[in-house]
């Protein structure tokens, strides 16, 4: 299965997931086209904390949630730390971060069974990991950068489902969205020590490779394929979009390639 990219009527291309559209999720992980920012934000930036006017950003998620059909005023945001909180948000939470004021504090998952009610987590190189259980109507989803990765917030999230939400393992849908690939993801030795003490060499042999000097490629894709699938996931519910942030700038927005000077990719998620 893989990624496709749509254009809606307003002009905003975003991503979808064949995984969740067959199962009839509403669901989208935006692009840079579309959006009234300026070229030093890719247009479509959906960060209020980029520096960008709140006017820009407000209507950047006003065409973001017409192409994909949720209310944008609803909308819950992640104020992400790169940590493993993972919050439950309800209709009390509706709209927490769309006033500029930051979203759901330190937390970098969010899980929701209210219907309609759109959860958003952002991205810029980092790793979405989405998450939907077609049985128990709950969707969630986690930014997973590589302190997450290691710290496995993508496990932490699967047992969080189990445990708060009922889920049957077997019976969660999930994708590893839009992020940096091994290609282009070049990480020092005090990173790469960072993972073996988290991961089984096999795993470190698959994920890693040595370049000159202390410089290693690092492949987060794979890493949190073997942690969602050591923790339950069935290969046959585990999408990987497989498009890179970082190779793609006519699309895509990455941190690694601007060195910083950006604006934030999104994904949204709306039972």
């Amino acid at each position: 299965m893989k990624a496709k990219i749509n254009t809606a009527a307003n002009g905003v291309k975003y991503i979808t997931f064949e995984l969740f559209s067959g199962a009839g999720l509403r669901h989208g992980f935006s692009t840079c086209v579309g959006g009234v920012s300026g070229a030093e934000y890719q247009n479509m930036n959906l960060g209020f904390n980029r520096g960008d006017t709140f006017s820009n950003v407000t209507t950047n998620h006003r065409l973001f949630a017409e192409a994909i059909g949720y209310d944008y005023k609803k909308t819950v945001l992640s104020n992400q730390v790169h940590g493993t909180k993972i919050a439950h948000v309800t209709e009390e939470d509706a709209g927490c971060g769309m006033h500029g004021e930051g979203g759901i504090s330190e937390t970098d998952g969010l899980i929701t069974d209210v219907r309609n009610l759109p959860i958003m987590t952002f991205y810029a190189d980092c790793v979405p990991l989405f998450f939907y259980d077609p049985v128990k109507k709950v969707v969630a989803a986690a930014h997973s950068g590589w302190r997450g990765t290691v710290l496995g917030i993508g496990s932490i999230m699967v047992e969080k489902l189990v445990k708060d939400n009922g889920c049957r393992r077997e019976d969660i849908l999930a994708v590893i969205g839009p992020s940096i690939c091994k290609d282009c993801y070049e990480v020092s030795r005090d990173v790469i020590d960072k993972f073996e003490e988290r991961f089984p060499q096999h795993v470190i042999d698959t994920i890693t490779t040595k370049k000159d000097g202390e410089k290693y490629m690092l492949d987060l894709w794979k890493t949190n394929e073997y942690i969602l699938l050591s923790s339950g996931i069935s290969k046959e519910h585990l999408e990987i979009s497989g498009i890179c942030t970082c190779h793609n700038p006519e699309l895509m927005i990455s941190h690694r390639k601007t060195g910083g000077k950006r604006g934030s990719l999104a994904g949204v998620l709306v039972l």
